[in-house]
């Protein structure tokens, strides 16, 4: 997801009048203590407490995400309930989800939702 942050951050800020834009930071994908990635730029254990994830997800907030980051909680609800499981995007209307795209890193296609977003803007 934050090789794609610049992406995420136009479709933001172009489409941040007519919609909301929200982070949910679920257990890490890449912990530094488990399989992690040689070049990844951020070095982060597997979160242990809600405190740990906190902290993991203001680091987030420091690459200027143009949204709100939230965490979900130890238990993993948000993560198991959408099947966001490592990453994934959802657009929600009216209380419904009306997109879900494919399952991270290789589904998340930011240029999937700003189609979307542009189709509902049209009308």
């Amino acid at each position: 997801m934050m090789r794609r942050l610049g992406l995420w951050r136009h479709l933001a800020n172009s489409y941040g009048v007519m919609a909301d834009f929200l982070f949910v930071y679920i257990e890490e994908a890449h912990p530094s203590d488990g399989w992690a990635f040689r070049n990844n730029p951020f070095s982060i254990r597997e979160h242990r407490t809600l405190a740990e994830r906190q902290a993991a997800a203001q680091q987030m907030l420091t690459s200027d995400p143009a949204c709100d980051v939230v965490v979900d909680n130890m238990a993993n609800e948000a993560n198991f309930l959408y099947g966001a499981l490592y990453e994934r995007l959802f657009i929600v209307l009216d209380g419904y989800i009306v997109f879900v795209g494919e399952r991270g890193p290789a589904g998340f296609r930011v240029d999937e939702v700003e189609k979307w977003l542009q189709r509902f803007k049209q009308g």
